[in-house]
């Protein structure tokens, strides 16, 4: 991966950061609701500019006109997430439609290069990608409400259609679609550096109120809690090769997209955890977005297991795995609802985090000489 894939990724987590700093401050359903919709459609977007590249870029002039014109795209399209739920959503809206305009030209004039077998699925996706488009321009003359509705149900149809597109794929095309190791990487690098929106979220809250032991061990346990969901990522489903099936690759991809969309949530929860620090009980939207958000980080990672090699060839690994992070997320969702005071639950938050450590530690301890040799 270069600089000027590093670059792009980049520019997209600004505006993953401006609709976790948005849902910071608009802890409610609705609030909740806007930042779905936004994050899916910038997640999105990034996949679309991901693969485009991934299968027709190179380290070439092109590429970086290709990655300078959707930059130049995202850039009004960030200063308008903070209000896309309200005053400024039709702007949001105009801009967005205007970025998948954009990659829908992209994936045009590439598809007009393709080889005849290829040629099916490329004209399925460019006709997808211009009526997202199209859709989301004019979603800009709806009231707030209904707009931000349409943008949730025209994501989600989108998603389905990418995923009919893969798993219908001629086998030819699936190949030139395979998740290779420039692509695990870029996924890879995208959560961590998403990841950062955990430390933000306490740094955010320390800034927010004076500091005491009280506030400063709160967000630094907060912090172990953002490690955790990047120890369980990692050590059990990150930098690893999928199978090359179509089902696999289509939930490999997709369900980084919850995985992504919790971790940011989760760091702006944190914003109003260590505010209210010596609270006596946590707020309750604080609570379900932190708790839920861990759950589906531990759900997440089990569905992305799911799809690995490793799956199949470490058993005695992964199918304790599926059952313990089941089981952890439940415990989360426990929490989430019993609300106990900010640091008790932060605190607990990183011991059913250590449940999956443990397990992985475990296993490596057992198993030391076969894991040396993989």
């Amino acid at each position: 991966m270069g600089p000027l894939e590093l670059f792009y990724d980049l520019v997209v987590v600004a505006l993953v950061a401006q609709a976790a700093h948005h849902l910071a401050e608009h802890l409610t359903w609705r609030g909740i609701g806007e930042y779905s919709a936004v994050f899916v459609l910038v997640w999105i977007a990034w996949l679309n500019g991901s693969l485009h590249h991934e299968l027709h870029g190179h380290e070439d002039v092109r590429a970086r006109v290709t990655f300078l014109l959707q930059i130049l795209v995202m850039v009004p399209l960030g200063a308008f997430i903070p209000g896309a739920g309200g005053a400024e959503g039709a702007a949001f809206a105009v801009a967005a439609g205007v970025l998948f305009a954009v990659l829908a030209l992209l994936w045009l004039l590439a598809s007009l290069r393709d080889r005849p077998e290829y040629r099916r699925s490329s004209r399925l996706y460019v006709i997808g990608t211009a009526v997202c488009a199209a859709v989301l321009i004019v979603s800009a003359v709806l009231p707030a409400a209904a707009r931000v509705w349409t943008w949730g149900v025209l994501a989600a149809a989108y998603l389905a259609c990418f995923a009919a597109v893969v798993l219908k794929a001629a086998p030819v095309a699936l190949a030139a679609l395979s998740v290779t190791h420039a692509l695990i990487e870029r996924f890879g690098l995208l959560i961590i550096i998403v990841l950062g929106e955990t430390v933000t979220g306490v740094v955010s809250g320390l800034a927010a109120e004076p500091v005491d032991a009280l506030t400063l061990t709160v967000g630094l346990i907060a912090v172990v809690v953002g490690f955790g969901a990047w120890w369980t990522y990692f050590d059990f489903a990150g930098h690893r090769e999928p199978r090359r099936t179509p089902a696999a690759t289509v939930q490999w991809m997709l369900t980084h997209l919850p995985l992504t969309a919790a971790v940011a949530a989760m760091g702006a929860a944190m914003v109003s955890l260590v505010e209210h620090a010596h609270d006596p009980s946590t707020a309750p939207a604080t609570a379900w977005v932190l708790c839920g958000g861990a759950a589906v980080v531990l759900i997440s990672t089990v569905l992305v297991s799911a799809t690995l090699q490793a799956w199949r060839t470490r058993q005695g690994l992964y199918r304790p795995l599926s059952r313990t992070c089941a089981a952890a997320a439940l415990a989360c969702l426990a929490l989430g609802a019993a609300r106990p005071a900010p640091p008790v639950l932060a605190l607990i938050l990183v011991l059913i985090f250590g449940i999956p450590w443990g397990l992985a530690v475990a296993y490596r301890l057992r198993h030391e000489e076969t894991v040396a040799q993989e």
